[in-house]
């Protein structure tokens, strides 16, 4: 991996690949560098050059606690800052958040952005989030991670079931540590739409068909942001790039090349 040391100190790490224009990625939680783009990287590999960020406590950045979405806005920052080209963004959930408040802070270095499905901070609730620590404190991780996709996300247990079956699952629950520092920062945010009305590049807004629509902040940012649009991936829910990556990855290659 590469690695840069931000103003404040912190290495953050990136995986580098591809060819072409500049693609950062920022990832969401219950998940890295790695897995949340591995089914699409063979598609996006050709077309562009990725910056996979690893996010705190995952890869070779620094894991710390207590930290902010704020500090890994400003991780994400030193990252494009340290790229020689303007890039495009692209952000999933906890990474959508952050790839948004970094857009307002280098408006200069981004040409277009794409964000999916982030959360509305208030689905991290004080007694969830108790519910979690007291899990996390047990070690109880794989509990955790039904706890939270069960209860906050609402994925329907059916659907949560057959992946728990799979191999996809266990990436998840070795997430959930990491995941936890994601939680508490996602508690302590207060998230206003309207700061974001001065991003006027090209905005994608990824919905799923099958995501329930007021767990996310997609309709409260296209009523602020005066360049965007929202993109529904049919069939799919929260995590698109894994269920249906051919499909994501088009989408991903349409809005990028207008």
């Amino acid at each position: 991996m590469e690695r840069i040391k931000t103003p404040d100190g912190t290495t953050v790490s990136f995986d580098k690949f591809g060819r072409g224009p500049a693609l950062v990625l920022v990832h969401g939680g219950f998940s890295d560098h790695h897995t949340n783009w591995e089914f699409v990287k063979p598609i996006l590999q050709d077309r562009f050059t990725m910056y996979a960020i690893a996010r705190r406590g995952r890869g070779e950045t620094d894991s710390t606690t207590g930290h902010r979405i704020e500090d890994e806005v400003n991780d994400v920052v030193a990252v494009i800052r340290s790229i020689d080209e303007p890039v495009f963004l692209l952000g999933h959930s906890y990474g959508a958040h952050c790839s948004v408040a970094a857009a307002l802070q280098a408006l200069d270095r981004i040409r277009k952005l794409v964000l999916y499905e982030p959360v509305w901070p208030s689905a991290i609730s004080n007694d969830g989030l108790a519910r979690l620590e007291t899990l996390a404190a047990s070690n109880a991780w794989d509990e955790f991670s039904v706890t939270f996709f069960r209860d906050m996300l609402h994925v329907p247990v059916e659907e949560l079931n057959s992946v728990r079956a799979t191999d996809l699952w266990p990436p998840i629950v070795a997430d959930a540590k990491a995941s936890l520092g994601d939680l508490r920062a996602m508690n302590k945010c207060e998230f206003k739409p309207q700061r974001f009305r001065e991003i006027k590049i090209p905005v994608l807004l990824q919905i799923g068909s099958e995501s329930p629509r007021d767990l996310y902040v997609t309709d409260a940012l296209i009523e602020v942001l005066p360049n965007a649009r929202i993109g529904e991936l049919p069939g799919q829910a929260h995590e698109g790039m894994t269920t249906a990556p051919e499909m994501y990855a088009d989408a991903i290659l349409k809005f990028l090349a207008e």
